[in-house]
């Protein structure tokens, strides 16, 4: 039986979701550890592979059930592992048809970048990102210059191999209350850092220190301006719609 679950976590505790070859502090490695000692062995398959920092609230995984637990509840499960778990949270599991695959039966994955304009306490400081924009509206200028189908090419992380870079950017949503800035992306995918990427292009030309044609010149392949990532802590993998 294959099952799906959506979870949650706090990425500062781990180096990224996918598995590293120099450590096992990866979460999935954690993930599938917890799960080996229910005797629930093989791997988990995620939405999408968020990189060391960056947060969930609403990653999916998937994996096989054996016999042995198809006749327990999963909410048992549920609550056995979130008592193993001490930075990752099973919000739910249930149960799906064989044919569904956590990243390639995805249709929109939506990130948010969490931003506040005044300095984060120390309660804060690992989910919070801190920048001084005065200038909302010449952000979100900048931002609405990803939306649409480009090759995100510039908008990788050096060294990352992709079959295409090609992605579709339905939308991106700028929320400001009071001194936090919540920034939505809804896309079909994302190539590595491609949204830290995107977000310190749009924070760049918010600060004057890049122009909206240099940050078009850098979208449309002509000219590579910057490669710097904004800061990791306000991300999080919010939902992902199948």
């Amino acid at each position: 039986m294959r099952v799906k679950a959506v979870i949650e976590y706090n990425g500062s505790k781990f180096y990224g979701f996918q598995r590293q070859k120099t450590t096992k502090n990866s979460i999935a490695e954690t993930i599938e550890l917890a799960l080996s000692s229910l005797g629930i062995f093989g791997k988990i398959r995620g939405s999408g592979r968020t990189d060391r920092g960056v947060h969930a609230t609403g990653q999916v995984v998937d994996f096989e059930l054996p016999k042995y637990w198809q006749n327990r509840s999963l909410s048992e499960l549920k609550y056995r592992l979130n008592q193993k778990l001490g930075y990752i949270r099973f919000k739910y599991i249930k149960e799906v048809d064989n044919s569904f695959h956590s990243q390639y039966s995805a249709k929109v994955r939506v990130y948010r970048y969490l931003i506040k304009t005044s300095t984060p306490n120390i309660f804060e400081s690992e989910f919070i990102s801190y920048y001084n924009i005065k200038n909302i509206k010449l952000l979100e200028e900048a931002l609405n210059l990803y939306i649409g189908r480009h090759n995100f090419k510039y908008f990788k992380k050096e060294g990352s191999v992709t079959s295409s870079d090609i992605r579709e950017v339905y939308k991106i949503k700028v929320v400001k209350l009071g001194s936090f800035v919540a920034i939505y992306f809804f896309a079909n995918g994302y190539l590595r850092s491609q949204i830290r990427l995107m977000i310190e292009g749009a924070l760049k030309v918010e600060r004057g220190e890049l122009n909206l044609n240099k940050l078009k010149e850098q979208l449309e392949l002509k000219q590579k301006h910057f490669t710097t990532l904004a800061q990791p802590q306000g991300l999080y993998l919010h939902k992902v719609f199948y």
